[in-house]
Order: C-alpha cells, then structure tokens, then sequence
C-alpha cells in the first residue's frame, strides 16, 4: 500500500494537470473550487485522472456526491444544510471534514469541504 506522502504527491500532480495550478498551490488544506479555481467540469476530468494515476474505480457521485444540497433534496431549509442533511452527508463523504462544515452549515460552504486533503484520504480508503 501507497504511503500518505506517496498519495499526496501523486493526488498533487493530477491536480497540477487537472487543474493548470503550480504543485506549491496544491496543499492539503486547499479547497478544490476557493483555492485551486475548480469548476463543476473540473470534477469529471479529476476523477478521471485519480483512475488512471491510481489505477482504481471511483463510481460515479462517490467521490464528489450529487444533489445533496439541492432545495429539492429534502436536505434544506432556509439556505442551510438540516441535521438530516448533515447526517447523510456523514454517510456519502466519510472522507470529507464534515463536523467542520457542520458548524456553520450554510450551502454555499458546501464546497469548502471539498480539499486536497479529503481527495488523499478518499483515495487512501480506496486503496485500502
């Protein structure tokens, strides 16, 4: 199994080529779209990447879960994310820092906790 340095690097360098950011703008803490300029395409080419450079299968909203923060998704109410939004968010992204997002659970920091941190472990688990 990868070493968490060996993951990072290699998280790092489809991030580089994903993304068209130098690899010293790639740190754990960074945010996919707030720091490294990521937009919802970006995702698609990511995943991708992740499968070939790791030579896994990431099925379709494992990585990045779909409409779980949709005013249709039950999960919303008044521009924040329910406690039974929180609580499947838990279950989707148990590689996301989701108690942190909890805090303050106001949609649109939805996307704060997408980082190159949770990338690593998600991969990590994955390889597990």
């Amino acid at each position: 199994m990868a070493s968490s340095e060996e993951i990072f690097e290699k998280v790092q360098e489809t991030l580089v080529d994903a993304l068209g950011v130098d690899d010293d703008e790639v740190i754990s803490e960074a945010t996919l779209i707030g720091d490294l300029g990521a937009e919802s395409i970006d995702f698609l080419d990511i995943v991708f990447r992740l499968e070939k450079n790791f030579d896994i299968k990431i099925p379709r909203g494992e990585l990045f879960p779909e409409n779980l923060a949709t005013s249709d998704s039950g999960f919303v109410a008044d521009g924040k994310v329910t406690e039974d939004g929180i609580a499947q968010l838990r279950e989707k992204m148990p590689h996301a820092d989701v108690d942190k997002f909890a805090e303050d659970p106001q949609v649109s920091k939805i996307s704060d906790m997408f980082t190159v941190d949770m990338i690593c472990k998600f991969t990590a688990s994955r390889l597990g």
